[in-house]
């Protein structure tokens, strides 16, 4: 299997196949703002990928400056080719070791990527050096106690993958407690992320997530098979908007 910070064909795919509607994109930038202590916040995004949420929260957010860190270059080029912005900069590096000065940012995102941090608590003692006091940490993610995406629906040999590749509300929890942070809260949010089953199918078939690499080429064939039956039964008139939710905790630096 391609190691994920080198794949360029993934890189490639994840831009239009995790794209979502500017409206939901919208709705998910105001929530994770509403946590920043203050306006204007200084982020930073562990774990970036192509920039999406980087390029959101300084156009509708004010936040500034935004930097956005990952190990993948294939990524941050993507990201600099599709969510430019004045006041954004992509870095490469990793989330137990982020490339900029202690206490320089006021909220930190960590976006569907604390799955695949090597060391957690790493990361969580990293954010209380690179954040200001009184600095919040978001996390969006699904904890293994609540996988319930429409992907298992037709794969669903990935949700044993990811029961063991996520971790549980409270491992996660646990690792940024040590750490010296407390939970503000925690809650879940869902938004439309295509506007009819057959833009998700037209999406999936990209095999935009790294999940799918677990995948046999026979499995994933099956899977998408079924998915385009059930896009072809969709209604024109009337299509099936495909929603995600996702778990959403937010911890505040001591």
């Amino acid at each position: 299997m391609t190691r994920l910070h080198d794949d360029v064909r993934l890189a490639g795919a994840y831009q239009p196949g995790n794209a979502m509607p500017e409206s939901s994109l919208r709705a998910w930038a105001e929530l994770i703002a509403s946590f920043a202590p203050c306006p204007a916040p200084a982020v930073l995004e562990i774990g970036a990928g192509t920039g999406m949420f980087c390029a959101a929260l300084a156009r509708w957010q004010r936040a500034s400056p935004v930097v956005g860190v990952d190990p993948s270059v294939p990524m941050l080029e993507q990201a600099r080719r599709h969510n430019a912005h004045p006041g954004v900069h992509y870095v490469v590096g990793s989330a137990e070791a982020v490339p900029t000065r202690a206490e320089s940012f006021d909220l930190a995102l960590l976006s569907r990527v604390v799955h695949h941090l090597p060391d957690r608590p790493a990361c969580a003692r990293e954010l209380t050096r690179v954040l200001r006091p009184g600095g919040v940490v978001v996390i969006r993610t699904t904890f293994r106690e609540r996988l319930d995406a429409l992907v298992y629906d037709y794969w669903p040999q990935l949700r044993a993958v990811d029961e063991q590749r996520f971790p549980g509300r409270q491992e996660v929890l646990a690792d940024f407690t040590r750490a010296g942070f407390t939970v503000r809260e925690v809650t879940s949010f869902a938004q439309p992320v295509t506007p009819a089953l057959r833009a998700y199918h037209e999406r999936m078939s990209t095999r935009p997530q790294s999940k799918f690499s677990y995948l046999t080429t026979a499995e994933f064939e099956t899977g998408l098979r079924r998915l385009a039956r059930d896009a072809a039964s969709e209604p024109a008139s009337a299509p099936w908007p495909v929603p995600e939710r996702y778990d959403l905790a937010a911890l505040a630096l001591d």
